[in-house]
């Protein structure tokens, strides 16, 4: 059996092999450019980033019972109307900044989250503990306390040194 080819199938072969090889070279020998984004938008994003743990820092502290309370000072108001303006603006602080979670890392997010909670649980529990007729400061004295004799409720401290320390490796 013999074999032959006309110059037309030839050429439409050798095309073919031409292209496919052209192909295998652009899309698995050339060196490919390297994808490292620019020095500006890496400095603009490490610049978001600082932005960003610089907030939650200030959320940390706004956030504080101590410094919650300092800020809250109402005569007049009883106990559950008091955990209520103190459980509100925890909740408002957060909500204002819960976009800076995009730009921290996960562990940092969970710690500015759980002392939200956590702050949240001790208002609430110290508040459900007082009589009915409890005045707002009556709860505030009591967070205090709570403060002064347990140590690890001192949680705002730990989370800004930790955020402290992570926003530190960005620069």
């Amino acid at each position: 059996m013999k074999f032959s080819m006309d110059n037309g199938t030839l050429l439409s072969i050798l095309m073919g092999v031409t292209i496919a090889g052209g192909l295998v070279y652009v899309l698995f020998i050339q060196p490919k450019k390297e994808t490292n984004p620019s020095p500006i938008s890496i400095a603009g994003s490490n610049g978001l980033q600082l932005q960003a743990y610089e907030r939650l820092i200030l959320l940390v502290d706004r956030i504080a019972l101590p410094n919650l309370i300092s800020r809250n000072i109402m005569e007049g108001l009883t106990a559950p109307e008091m955990q209520h303006v103190l459980c509100k603006t925890i909740k408002d602080e957060f909500d204002y900044n819960v976009t800076q979670q995009i730009y921290v890392s996960p562990e940092a997010w969970n710690a500015v989250r759980n002392l939200k909670e956590k702050n949240i649980l001790a208002i609430n529990q110290i508040g459900s503990s007082l009589p009915e007729n409890a005045s707002g400061f009556d709860l505030q004295k009591l967070l205090l306390n709570y403060l002064i004799n347990e140590p690890k409720a001192n949680l705002h401290e730990l989370v800004s040194e930790a955020l402290a320390f992570e926003a530190k490796k960005h620069l």
